[in-house]
């Protein structure tokens, strides 16, 4: 059985589910937080967009209600994962969307940008937005060169006053080698919530000043009222792309590791089926008590851990299409609860997924 979001943290089975810092496909990330919730998840990260947080609440809430179905069929969700949102301060590729207009577009073209996008955004219409969660995959492959990315920040006052009335759990930081003075405002700018949180994450990509940057930032935030989570951005949005992309993440996380922060560290960027394997071959999960620091506390999964329920959520819009013609993809038709069968199948594939960290051994730490 599992036990509570610090407890998975404090012995290396963290489960996070990233929905996306960009996404905003408010049925997809409503299903999502129920499905992965019902499968155990410690945390579901979400845009800091105040549908986008509704939408993940209302998933959780019913995952709730269900809580004691999930146990009935061999599932072991918690009371409740932690709720995060994800900020940036600076630009960044979570934090971005795909654009471009359909005009341009040759009448022959073969549109290779619609076959490689993970998330169906690309249409004859252009881009979905709410679908787009900026990986960028799109853009190297058009033959015109038509699209761009435009990234995005919210000025730091705006989303703290927008946290306050979300009643979140957690915040995940973006930032980058260098950027110790954007960190700091929107550090300062936080302060009004840091108090209200179980849990502080800051993400970073690799870089050779990766550890004087992260040392740094540690000394800025100290002392946290919440435990801190180190995420080790491997390769940024594409755990579904194939087995060597989780290595990025791990020969990051060794480097974290050796540094001896404070805090926890986590994977992302890259994470997929094989991540578990990963580390258990590196002996990076469950250490021995004698190697108390020397370990992973858990894996976010993002791209993969959407793509495992893509197809469960394509069949729940096509029972939607049945709808009035005034409700279709409405959040209130898209329920995945009202389709028991489909919802248990896919907190199947999810738990497939979730156990893989879960049910690993446990190991008593001194």
């Amino acid at each position: 059985m599992y036990g509570n979001p610090l407890q998975s943290l404090e012995t290396g089975h963290w489960f996070k589910l990233i929905c996306g810092a960009s996404y905003q496909h408010l049925p997809a990330v409503r299903s999502l937080s129920l499905v992965y919730a019902l499968a155990g998840a410690d945390c579901i990260d979400v845009a800091a967009d105040a549908a986008v947080v509704a939408a993940a609440k209302e998933g959780l809430a019913v995952a709730s209600q269900l809580h004691d179905s999930a146990r009935k069929r061999g599932f072991f969700p918690l009371c409740r994962p932690w709720l995060m949102v994800s900020l940036n301060d600076g630009e960044d590729p979570h934090f971005r969307k795909a654009t471009f207009s359909p005009n341009l577009c040759p009448t022959d073209c073969s549109r290779p940008c619609e076959a490689v996008c993970p998330a169906d955004a690309i249409n004859f219409s252009g881009v979905i937005t709410d679908r787009c969660y900026g990986c960028g995959r799109c853009l190297p492959v058009c033959p015109s060169q038509l699209i761009t990315a435009q990234s995005y920040q919210v000025s730091p006052p705006t989303i703290v006053e927008q946290l306050q009335d979300y009643h979140i759990d957690a915040i995940e930081i973006h930032t980058q080698t260098g950027r110790e003075e954007a960190f700091q405002r929107l550090w300062e700018a936080l302060q009004p919530i840091i108090p209200q949180l179980k849990i502080l994450a800051i993400s970073c990509p690799d870089h050779p000043d990766l550890i004087p940057y992260l040392k740094t930032l540690s000394e800025k935030i100290s002392p946290l009222p919440c435990p801190l989570i180190w995420q080790t951005d491997g390769r940024p949005m594409s755990g579904d792309l194939g087995k060597g992309t989780t290595r990025a993440t791990v020969k990051l996380a060794q480097k974290v590791l050796a540094a001896n922060l404070p805090g926890y560290v986590q994977l992302a960027g890259g994470t997929n089926e094989h991540t578990v394997t990963k580390l258990q071959s590196e002996q990076l999960l469950n250490s021995p008590p004698h190697f108390p620091k020397s370990y992973v506390a858990g894996i976010a999964y993002g791209s993969f851990a959407r793509s495992q329920l893509s197809s469960f959520l394509e069949s729940l819009e096509q029972l939607s299409h049945d709808d009035p013609p005034e409700t279709k993809n409405n959040l209130s038709s898209l329920q995945l609860e009202n389709h028991p069968s489909l919802l248990w199948k896919a907190v199947t594939q999810a738990d497939a997924l979730v156990s893989q960290l879960k049910r690993y051994p446990q190991q008593v730490r001194v």
